[in-house]
């Protein structure tokens, strides 16, 4: 059968008057348009309760007692990798026998949704208590140091498939915790793998390293494009070069080399992509890599460097911008990593 249509509360109130003003039930249909049973029916609640509105409905019982509900959620809470077939054993053995759907809303009501798990490098506690001093020790930092900063990084893109994908039950805002994400190794595969630089003005140079990197190849890649980059984005003097704590960027040959090139390097607590905005860019560039779905080796690199090229000054300028809130953002949650 058909749901009917619910009366405005306007068309209701006009039943009440027109009754009041001594019509029947009949006449009062006809007048509006409605069938003598719906007039009724509105009439005789208006005796009964007083009201027209629509009255509080019980609805169909919870399958799940409040006792059930308490015990799936602090499971989820302890374990939040908990799948709905785990949940349903375990209300099946507490003597309710419930559906993986019925586990989904219970948790929905209760603030938890199902999600995947984000992937995010594992920190141990140096690395937290690093991270909270650069944080702290930066917070002040006026904006025109951030702006003579060269961001860089290396970075690995796919030319088909994605990254498999692990659930969690979370609250909102907390897909960052721990206990809600996967750990990463860094460049564990891929198609190509790159090396870019930018700063506030703007990108930098961008290139594909097309065999496997040590410390060597790393110099040379400094040597033929870091200094080019800081000429072509018009750097001021002094001008400060970051790159995070791999070990071909820390060793002992590598950091001579910067030390003779007099080159100022940021002090860079590891395990930290969330504090470099250059992985802001990267995203939009595997975006907007992946919408052209490149069918080659050769036409992945081709539109990699035309997409890079592509970036407005703009973009890059509103990331050094808002760097200060990315330390806020550290200090706020305790060192680990946050959004970015």
């Amino acid at each position: 059968m058909a749901k009917t249509k619910e009366l405005s509360k306007d068309t209701r109130n006009n039943i009440l008057d027109l009754h009041q003003a001594g019509k029947t039930e009949s006449a009062i249909g006809k007048q509006l348009g409605l069938k003598k049973s719906t007039v009724g029916a509105i009439i005789r609640k208006w005796k009964t309760y007083k009201t027209t509105d629509n009255l509080p409905r019980s609805g169909a019982p919870r399958k799940i007692s409040p006792r059930g509900v308490k015990m799936i959620t602090r499971t989820v809470s302890k374990n939040p990798r908990t799948t709905r077939g785990d949940l349903v054993n375990d209300l099946q053995r507490a003597g309710t026998k419930v559906t993986k759907p019925t586990i989904s809303n219970t948790l929905r009501r209760q603030g938890l949704k199902s999600c995947s798990a984000r992937r995010v490098p594992p920190l141990k506690p140096i690395h937290v208590q690093a991270r909270l001093k650069f944080a702290r020790a930066h917070l002040d930092d006026p904006e025109e140091d951030w702006e003579n900063v060269i961001w860089s990084d290396e970075t690995k893109i796919k030319l088909f498939g994605k990254n498999s994908t692990r659930r969690v039950w979370r609250t909102k805002n907390a897909e960052l915790h721990p206990k809600n994400t996967i750990p990463t190794v860094k460049h564990g595969g891929g198609n190509i793998m790159l090396w870019g630089c930018f700063s506030a003005k703007g990108p930098g140079r961008l290139i594909r390293v097309k065999e496997r990197m040590n410390g060597a190849m790393y110099r040379e890649i400094l040597s033929e494009n870091l200094l080019p980059s800081a000429r072509a984005l018009k750097m001021k003097h002094g001008w400060v070069f970051q790159h995070d704590n791999d070990p071909k960027h820390t060793a002992r040959a590598t950091k001579e080399w910067l030390r003779k090139k007099h080159f100022k390097v940021l002090e860079w607590p590891s395990q930290s992509p969330d504090l470099n905005p250059i992985e802001n860019l990267w995203r939009e560039l595997k975006v907007c890599v992946a919408q052209q779905q490149p069918q080659n080796i050769t036409a992945l690199e081709e539109i990699c460097m035309e997409e890079w090229a592509r970036i407005p000054a703009t973009v890059c300028e509103n990331l050094v911008k808002a760097y200060r809130k990315r330390l806020t953002s550290v200090i706020a949650n305790k060192g680990y990593i946050t959004k970015y």
